[in-house]
């Protein structure tokens, strides 16, 4: 079994050299971990590990029922790992280097429209501080298309409320300049003012979004705080919603693809054209509203995609 020193210096080198981000960072030393552990069990060293051996490790793994996604996120940390190894010397080649990521089916972003974000953000109780906070914070990841770490992580050196702009440092340690919009800085005004010094509790914090007990809240609150949102404005969605939804309402109001790219953080614009898609039926509502001689465009498009003949071709 691979030594902890290596692996926690594996977790160093990530940290350092890699620019992994301490969530990406915690995940890959936990593969690399498990691994180790299996192997060992086995009589087994990562060091002198063959491609059998890894191929038999992702199988075990693999009937776990996992899901492709899942297993692309070990192989990834189980690639990591190796070449650290062969880069330190500590193993002459990589295993995983002929290995391929199992295919994943990208699948269509959750999207909440825009009317039922301002009906879902719009049924926070603002009569405590606790809502006053919520209804600050959940603006501001829906007005910045944030991630929940960067919301959760807002200090107040980041923040200029008066210019309206916000500085968060994303994954690989990018930094982004941020704008957000008018009702996103009135709600902040209005916590920082009336509710933030309620949830102090005589405590210093330099995070902007405090918990009861005068914290900095983490991810897991405002994913509880968002869970309870959900039930009571009977919105269905996630708090990852809210930024799949900023950037598709960018793109349908006419922003270019490289803005949101930029606004979102993402290293690769493929990784943004995920939100260029159309729904079919919002194209008929458009069609019927617009054109001239739409006569029943959405019981067209259901006929387009439900009423293939014969032959194969749209009826």
């Amino acid at each position: 079994m691979a030594g902890r020193d290596s692996i926690d210096r594996y977790g160093a080198w990530l940290l350092a050299a890699r620019r992994r981000s301490p969530l990406t960072l915690e995940a890959y030393v936990r593969e690399a971990r498990a691994l180790a552990s299996w192997l060992g069990e086995r009589g087994l060293l990562v060091e002198t590990a063959a491609v059998a051996d890894v191929l038999e490790y992702l199988a075990f793994r693999r009937a776990a029922g996992l899901s492709p996604r899942t297993m692309a996120r070990i192989m990834s940390g189980i690639r990591g790992f190796f070449k650290y190894l062969r880069l330190e010397g500590l193993r002459p080649d990589d295993p995983t280097e002929l290995l391929e990521s199992p295919r994943q089916e990208r699948s269509l972003p959750d999207v909440i429209r825009a009317d039922d974000v301002n009906l879902m953000l719009g049924s926070i109780d603002v009569s405590t501080p606790g809502g006053l906070r919520d209804r600050a914070l959940f603006e501001l990841i829906y007005s910045c298309g944030l991630r929940i770490s960067e919301a959760a992580s807002l200090t107040f050196d980041s923040l200029y409320l008066k210019e309206r702009f916000i500085r968060v440092v994303g994954k690989r340690r990018k930094e982004r300049i941020l704008p957000f919009g008018d009702e996103a800085r009135a709600w902040l005004a209005r916590y920082l003012e009336e509710g933030r010094p309620a949830l102090e509790k005589g405590r210093r914090s330099d995070r902007v979004f405090l918990n009861r007990s005068g914290a900095g809240i983490s991810r897991k609150g405002v994913w509880k705080r968002f869970s309870e949102l959900r039930t009571t404005s009977g919105v269905d969605g996630k708090v990852h919603s809210l930024r799949h939804s900023f950037a598709t309402h960018l793109l349908a109001g006419g922003a270019d693809l490289r803005t949101v790219q930029e606004l979102l953080g993402h290293a690769d614009i493929s990784t943004t054209q995920i939100y260029t898609h159309v729904d079919a039926e919002d194209l008929a509502v458009a069609h019927e509203a617009y054109f001239p001689r739409s006569g029943g465009a959405r019981e067209a498009s259901a006929e387009a995609r439900d009423g293939v003949s014969d032959t194969g071709r749209a009826g």
